[in-house]
């Protein structure tokens, strides 16, 4: 939530680049002269999602075979209820192995797309939650009204009595806030500003009667850019609610719930359009997985309710854009041919077991070479027991040749040559042995 950009080692390059792109979205929209960060905030949203398309149809198939192969899990599971013995988990699991393979899919398939895109969207959140830090524009709205609060209180006294200093309690703790390091006092001041709502901007106007104009100054830029529809990006609902019912303005109190019903609405949309995997009306996990399609709508209605305009607003871009891609993929995914999919997927597994089949055997083939070419030939014993005789070294010499082939001295060919040929040897010996026996 600080100005300062993210720097984890994941979401905050990830941040950082989504940053740059926000920032081109701002700039091109400020050379038309619509410089507005909800409409800003709508066009990234589209366009992040559409770069995630590839993603969502992969889990959108993903989902529509798993809804297709579900009877044949719960067929699996049901014949090993109540079975926790080693061997029969393990051929338990060998037969779910079996029909996600059949199907073509991975057991993770779901959460590898969800692994890849959390954080993306992670990194969006911090973005919009703290754009000045990412739009240099928005940034310089704040001065130089930051400047001269830091001239007439530069340990931020005031600012740190109002409510949203609460996010920023450690900021002003820092040694480099304590110091008077410029920037990062900047940054913290600017930061607790982005969260003021209007009744804090009236209230900082009462208190420092002399910095009024540059303060209204701020606010008329801040509502250019952030005023979208009527609402303030940079607002809460939970806030302009309270602000409403103190100042008796009830119609107020609607608008601050258009933001979270929407994203309830949106959400619970969202979830009705998601392929549902067919457990049965009895079993467990098609109970919970109801629970959670209540649940989530109600989570996003929430969570628009205490976070900025801006966020719910790009929670219900979001929602929306992801309605129409299921509906498009969904129609999609309807034409496809499941059997004719699984047929050529099992095509697909027949070949690999042959593939791994022949690796095997060319495994166990060069084990036994390698074993067979490690034998010291000096130490080879004949049938009875005895050592090799001179005889048998001269049998061992001339097996390095066949049908007048030869073999790089040394080679592992050479050695495995010369044990076959000289075995060959020893057995036509011991025939001759046994006739003369």
């Amino acid at each position: 939530m600080f100005l300062t950009k993210s720097s984890g080692m994941i979401i905050g390059p990830i941040a950082s680049l989504l940053g740059m792109f926000m920032n081109g979205i701002f700039y091109v929209l400020n050379m038309i002269g619509i410089p507005n960060i909800g409409l800003a905030i709508i066009i990234m949203t589209v366009l992040i999602y559409m770069a995630m398309l590839p993603l969502t149809i992969k889990q959108q198939k993903f989902s529509k075979l798993q809804r297709k192969m579900q009877p044949e899990l719960n067929k699996i599971n049901k014949k090993y209820e109540g079975r926790k013995d080693p061997e029969s988990m393990e051929r338990q699991q060998a037969e779910i192995k079996e029909v996600y393979g059949k199907y073509g899919v991975s057991a993770t398939g779901s959460c590898v797309q969800l692994l890849i895109q959390m954080p993306i969207l992670l990194a969006l959140y911090r973005v919009f939650y703290n754009i000045p830090a990412y739009v240099p524009m928005i940034k310089q709205v704040f001065f130089p009204l930051v400047d001269k609060l830091r001239e007439v209180d530069p340990t931020g006294t005031y600012l740190q009595s109002t409510n949203a200093a609460r996010y920023f309690t450690k900021q002003f703790e820092n040694e480099n806030f304590v110091n008077g390091v410029t920037e990062y006092v900047q940054n913290t001041f600017i930061d607790v500003l982005n969260k003021f709502n209007s009744a804090d901007w009236t209230a900082l106007s009462e208190h420092f009667t002399d910095l009024q104009s540059d303060i209204s100054t701020t606010v008329s830029n801040l509502t250019r850019y952030n005023n979208f529809l009527g609402l303030n990006m940079a607002n809460s609902p939970s806030s302009l609610f309270r602000e409403a019912i103190a100042n008796k303005t009830y119609v107020l109190c609607i608008v601050a719930l258009i933001i979270p019903v929407l994203a309830a609405l949106t959400q619970y949309l969202n979830v009705a359009l998601m392929p549902q995997a067919d457990n049965g009306s009895n079993d467990q996990m098609a109970q919970q997985m109801k629970t959670m399609n209540i649940m989530m709508p109600l989570m996003s209605a929430f969570f628009c309710w205490s976070l900025p305009n801006g966020m719910g607003l790009y929670w219900i871009a979001g929602a929306v854009i992801r309605c129409i891609q299921q509906v498009v993929i969904n129609k999609q995914i309807d034409k496809m041919d499941i059997d004719a999919m699984v047929e050529k997927n099992l095509e697909k597994m027949k070949e690999k077991e042959e593939k791994e089949g022949k690796k095997d055997k060319n495994r166990v083939s060069s084990s036994t070479m390698s074993t067979y070419s490690s034998m010291n030939t000096r130490r080879m014993k004949d049938r009875t027991g005895t050592n090799v005789s001179e005889d048998s070294e001269r049998k061992a010499q001339q097996a390095r040749q066949t049908n007048g082939k030869k073999y790089k001295a040394g080679s592992l060919a050479e050695k495995a040559n010369m044990v076959s040929n000289f075995n060959d040897s020893n057995t036509g010996s011991s025939k001759k042995q046994g006739k003369k026996g």
